[in-house]
């Protein structure tokens, strides 16, 4: 349990008395942040100070960003099981060469490969299964690419903590 004491923050579980000052660079500071972002008023004796909560909130918002950034870059990269195309881009080659009809130097351009294609993965794999018995014969099973699920997996993790994040946090991170 915590109280407020002055400039520092108290913890008490009864036995020990501990003085926390008010430096974000303590971690039992960080540790009692942790606490009202998790457990709220319920681990404060009183109300909490205005200080710790406005500190509190920051670090729930910056670590919701952070989580967000993470999730929206995880969820931008390409599927293994669609793969990604090819683009080509039409760039300037650094040359010039002069339009007789418009009496004005152009540039070259060649069309760049920015981004090379990449074939999906096959979506099942067959694995040799061998039983308890040494002296049976192994097997064969098909079963869904293990590399497939795990993208998956992560990908659905990532739109979770996407679809959780609170507009206000998504409105910041998009506008940086």
């Amino acid at each position: 349990m915590y109280t407020a004491n002055g400039n520092n923050t108290a913890w008490d579980d009864g036995t020990i008395r501990r003085s926390i000052p008010s430096d974000p660079a303590n971690r039992h500071y960080q540790e009692v942040l942790d606490a009202i972002i998790e457990q709220g008023a319920d681990c404060f004796e009183g109300d909490i100070p205005e200080d710790l909560q406005v500190a509190a909130d920051a670090k729930l918002f910056n670590s919701q960003a952070n989580k967000y950034k993470t999730a929206t870059a995880r969820v931008a990269q390409y599927q293994l099981s669609v793969g990604r195309e090819e683009v080509v881009e039409s760039q300037p080659t650094g040359e010039q060469v002069y339009n007789e009809e418009t009496f004005e130097m152009e540039d070259v351009m060649a069309d760049v490969v920015t981004q090379t294609a990449i074939e999906p993965l096959e979506a099942t794999v067959e694995v040799t299964v061998h039983g308890d018995d040494p002296e049976a014969e192994p097997t064969v099973e098909t079963i869904p690419n293990p590399l497939i699920v795990a993208d998956d997996a992560e990908r659905a993790e990532a739109q979770a903590v996407i679809d959780s994040t609170p507009t206000p946090v998504k409105t910041y991170v998009e506008e940086q």
